[in-house]
């Protein structure tokens, strides 16, 4: 019964983590495609100024932290799995 649920834990983690590199997949796909349309309609309606790079810069910062998230990697050193750790540390003591 156990074995079972925990593997029914993994598909359902391992469903979530695919649902997620989709999402940030098309969160990429969409910037690579709006981007090049804001930095022309930017340079053809006012060539002068370059306020393209705010968004750019922006959301690109979002895309860079979007990735970090989703294939665990942290500025800080702490991963995604530390809370899985320290819910089975805890659970380890009670028993």
């Amino acid at each position: 019964m156990e074995a079972s649920n925990m593997q029914q834990e993994r598909y359902f983690k391992a469903q979530k983590k695919v649902k997620d590199i989709r999402g940030f997949y098309t969160h990429l796909l969409i910037y690579c495609l709006v981007i090049p349309v804001i930095i022309y309609i930017n340079l053809t309606f006012e060539p002068h100024f370059h306020w393209f790079w705010f968004s750019a810069l922006g959301w690109g910062t979002g895309l860079f932290f979007h990735w970090m998230s989703i294939f665990g990697f942290n500025l800080l050193g702490i991963g995604k799995d530390w809370e899985e750790k320290k819910i089975k540390e805890y659970m380890n003591q009670n028993k």
